[in-house]
């Protein structure tokens, strides 16, 4: 739905379903309801998930144009897309191989612009789309510092090719549409300083002569055309996890001309031991509970002296034996609760981003990401369509209030 601040709406990939019959079943149960209790009298977007098979299915036969034809009945409209993950996302062991196939392989680079062709179909006419997608690789795929300098390389390379695509369809059609880098724990790019260093160091630099070469576009040219078609995904889950400074990284991406295509509104699990860590065994109970094996839940422990600590799944945190005196973890929770017992949510970070954005609007794409509701404790679940209401409900109280 459209607000003050921007574009409202959720990510579909909270369903589950890996083919188009099962994405689109899926969209036919819930989203009238939803959209009747949100946006009854005004159109309303959706955060479009397409796995790899959905995405082939998608543009066979008539498919497309019954999608286009029902978003239409519905007074619906996409406008942003989720491409990170590429195959299967519920009921299967996910953990690492949500990066697979990364950004070094052909196959990523195919997907994702046939992402790009199916929405700049959808797309209402005078917006711009984006889809957010993986922040390169998978860092510990990659034993040996030149074999992750590498991968960055040749992920680059391949996101750059997306970038002169992205500009062939601006030329052509006048759309404009952007990949979104989202950085997350143990990714290539996991925090918003190396997300821009990256960008700075490395997408700009090797883009500048990639133009030259292959278009014959200066360095001044290619540096702005990068900058309108690959910008940040904003996930202030993982933001938060790493305990970044919102106000300091938006300030710093401003002023570099380096644009966020789209917030994703997510919280993480955190908490705080005492000094004495009396607290520590009953609040690592509660971590525990949260402990299943489909996704990966980086761990990220801060240190009495600041210092950081990650630990690359909740297992491997519940059996360390660290001094942290808190504890942030990679589990999309509820973004309408801040208080779970003895552990919170980072609910308080959701709430800075969306100051900063009411202020000084840095993206016009915002959506709710919680996508764990199969995995939650039984304690947390409550009907699936009533859950994604809820959570755009205190969103978009919290945006017009």
């Amino acid at each position: 739905m459209k607000l003050t601040a921007g574009h409202l709406t959720y990510c579909t990939n909270i369903h589950v379903g890996e083919n188009w019959a099962d994405h689109f079943n899926a969209l036919k149960l819930s989203f009238p309801e939803i959209k009747q209790q949100l946006s009854p009298n005004a159109p309303m977007g959706i955060g479009l998930r397409l796995s790899n098979i959905a995405s082939i299915e998608l543009l066979q036969g008539d498919n497309l144009l019954q999608f286009k034809q029902w978003l239409q009945l519905q007074e619906a409209y996409v406008f942003t897309m989720n491409g990170f993950p590429y195959g299967g996302f519920h009921h299967t062991i996910v953990k690492d191989q949500v990066h697979a196939p990364d950004w070094t392989t052909d196959d990523r680079v195919a997907y994702t612009l046939r992402l790009f062709h199916i929405l700049a179909n959808l797309l209402p006419e005078g917006m711009a789309g984006g889809i957010s997608t993986s922040p390169l690789s998978y860092r510990n795929w990659f034993k040996t510092a030149p074999a992750l300098e590498a991968a960055k390389s040749d992920a680059t390379k391949n996101i750059l090719r997306i970038a002169a695509e992205l500009n062939l369809i601006k030329q052509k059609t006048g759309i404009q549409l952007h990949l979104d880098i989202e950085p997350e724990p143990d990714g290539i790019l996991e925090t918003g300083r190396e997300f821009i260093n990256w960008f700075e160091q490395d997408l700009l630099l090797q883009g500048s002569v990639f133009f030259e070469q292959n278009y014959q576009i200066p360095a001044a040219e290619s540096q702005k055309l990068i900058k309108d078609h690959v910008n940040l995904c904003y996930d202030v889950c993982h933001f938060a996890i790493g305990y970044e400074p919102h106000e300091l990284v938006i300030e710093e991406l401003t002023n570099k001309g380096i644009k966020v295509g789209k917030i994703q509104i997510s919280a993480a699990l955190k908490a705080k031991f005492d000094v004495s860590h009396t607290n520590k065994q009953t609040i690592l109970a509660e971590f525990e509970k949260f402990n299943e094996s489909t996704y990966l839940h980086q761990v990220i422990a801060r240190l009495a002296d600041g210092k950081l600590l990650r630990y690359p799944d909740l297992p491997d945190a519940l059996t360390a034996t660290d001094d942290a005196r808190e504890w942030r973890a990679h589990f999309h929770v509820p973004v309408f609760s801040e208080d779970f017992g003895l552990v919170q949510s980072t609910q308080a970070d959701i709430i800075k981003v969306l100051e900063i954005q009411m202020e000084k609007p840095f993206t016009d794409h915002l959506e709710v990401e919680t996508y764990t509701w199969g995995v939650l404790p039984d304690s947390l679940k409550i009907p699936l369509t009533q859950s994604i209401i809820r959570e755009l409900e205190w969103v978009k109280y919290k945006l017009t209030n």
